[in-house]
C-alpha cells in the first residue's frame, strides 16, 4: 500500500546519511527532511526543475532546516535553485513546472523545539518528529 502523501516514511539509512552530511541529528534538520520528502512526493523529485525557498532565521538551529531540504530535494546553492530568506517562522515554498507547494511549520511544533538546551533533548525531539506525519507538522497549501 502506498503511503499517504503526508505520511512519507523516513528510513534509518536516510537519517544516518543526512546526519552525516549535516554533522549531527537535530529537530530542525529532521523537519527539513520531512518537508523535502513531502515536496518530492507531491511534485516529483527533479534536482533541476524544482526550486525551493526556505524562510527562517538564517542562523542555527533554525537554518539547519535548509540542510534537510537540500539533502532530500537536491536543490542546492551551487545550482541556484534554493534560497534562504530571513523570517520569524519556518516556511518552505517549492515550485516545479508551475506547481507550487507551501509548507509552514505549525506554531506549536516550533514552540516545542525552540528552547531545546541539551544534546539528549535534541535527539529525543528529533526522534519524536520522525514519527509524526507531515500533516501534524506543517500547514500544507498547494
Amino acid at each position: 500500500m502506498k503511503p499517504e502523501p503526508t505520511d512519507i516514511p523516513v528510513s534509518d539509512e536516510l537519517i544516518k546519511q543526512v546526519a552525516e552530511f549535516h554533522g549531527h541529528l537535530g529537530p530542525f534538520l529532521v523537519l527539513g527532511v520531512k518537508a523535502g520528502l513531502l515536496a518530492n512526493s507531491l511534485l516529483g523529485k527533479d534536482c533541476f526543475k524544482t526550486n525551493a525557498t526556505v524562510i527562517a532565521n538564517p542562523s542555527p538551529p533554525s537554518s539547519c532546516f535548509v540542510d534537510g531540504v537540500q539533502f532530500t530535494t537536491s536543490c542546492t546553492m551551487g545550482k541556484g535553485n534554493i534560497k534562504l530568506r530571513k523570517g520569524k517562522d519556518i516556511c518552505a515554498v517549492f515550485i516545479k513546472e508551475g506547481k507550487r507547494l507551501k509548507l509552514r511549520l505549525k506554531k506549536d511544533v516550533l514552540e516545542s523545539i525552540r528552547n531545546i538546551s541539551s544534546e539528549d533533548e535534541s535527539r529525543d525531539a528529533s526522534l519524536s518528529l520522525l514519527r509524526k506525519s507531515a500533516f501534524e507538522l506543517f500547514e500544507i497549501r498547494k
